[in-house]
């Protein structure tokens, strides 16, 4: 029997608008099928987007969980911590850090019941906690994110931070001896950004590529479009040595695209898998039809 692969690569998140047609087929469209049963053939992993937004209702999760295994058995999901206990209600006004975030016990068990529902079911991979830039490496800091560590210790749980404090020797060792994963990320340097890391941490490898569109990470009226940025190939090759050396010290290996916009994360993650892979890989044939550039490294499948 085939092992389960131990790296995975897919997109953040599935609903997207601007995917219809350029990946999804008419029949995604018009759901005669689900985009999770839809991406399950391409990709070993999807990690969840809504969940930072609002929690997973667990009929939900379920029915997703079930779907992804129709068509690829070894499928899971990773999932992102809903922001009630990552964010300030106030970012806008205020920089993010523990004095500024204020989950309460409702939030716990409704994040609790959402990632329950793909645990049972053995498809959560990992849950994401996703900080942003301006949660700095300061004790406050620290001390919030142990408890948050310990308050949902039954997961494997993996963080990210963005700010460049926290790439440091005495960070990562607390990460390891919390047994957390540290999430790697590619995004665009700017300030005290973190800058592409190949930390491991506890058994949990984790990258997530959001893309360096460098123009529009700050000032665009619209927030899908800092994600409008396709890897060239030079800079996925980088990326490729990398997950290898994050994989040869880790379990399970996610690689997370981000840069969603008009689907490049998926044309992104398919390349990655073909670099690492070193092997044709299925694609879709309306992402194909969109992006010529995937036909030598592919395999087309049609609906």
């Amino acid at each position: 029997m085939e092992s389960p692969p131990r790296i995975r690569i897919g997109t953040a998140g599935w609903s997207y608008k601007d995917w219809d047609g350029i990946l999804y087929p008419p029949e995604v469209t018009r759901k005669k099928i689900h985009p999770v049963e839809f991406l399950a053939r391409y990709f070993d992993v999807i990690e969840i987007n809504t969940s930072f937004y609002g929690h997973i209702r667990p009929e939900l999760g379920r029915f997703w969980c079930r779907k992804a295994a129709t068509v690829n058995p070894y499928f899971v999901f990773t999932a992102k911590l809903h922001r009630s206990f990552t964010h300030s209600p106030l970012a806008v006004m205020e920089p993010t850090s523990a004095a500024s975030i204020r989950p309460n016990d409702e939030d716990e068990k409704l994040a609790r019941e959402g990632l329950d529902s793909l645990a049972s079911e053995g498809k959560l991979g990992a849950l994401l906690i996703q900080f942003p830039v301006s949660f700095k490496n300061t004790g406050l800091n620290r001390e919030y994110l142990e408890q948050l560590l310990r308050q949902f210790i039954e997961y494997p749980r993996v963080v990210e931070v963005r700010h460049e404090s926290w790439n440091h020797p005495e960070t990562i060792a607390e990460f390891m001896h919390q047994n957390a994963g540290f999430c790697n990320i590619d995004q665009p340097l700017l300030g005290k950004s973190l800058g592409p890391t190949e930390h491991v941490t506890s058994g949990v490898g984790y990258v997530r590529l959001h893309g360096r569109n460098y123009d529009q990470w700050f000032d665009s009226d619209n927030r899908d479009d800092r994600y409008n940025y396709l890897y060239k190939a030079a800079e996925l090759e980088k990326w490729k040595e990398k997950v290898e050396v994050i994989a040869s010290k880790a379990e399970t290996t996610y690689v997370i695209a981000n840069n969603h916009f008009q689907a490049k994360a998926a044309v992104n993650a398919l390349e990655l898998k073909h670099l690492l892979g070193g092997k044709k890989v299925a694609a879709p044939e309306t992402l194909v039809r969109s992006y010529p550039e995937l036909k030598e490294i592919s395999e087309v499948e049609e609906v």
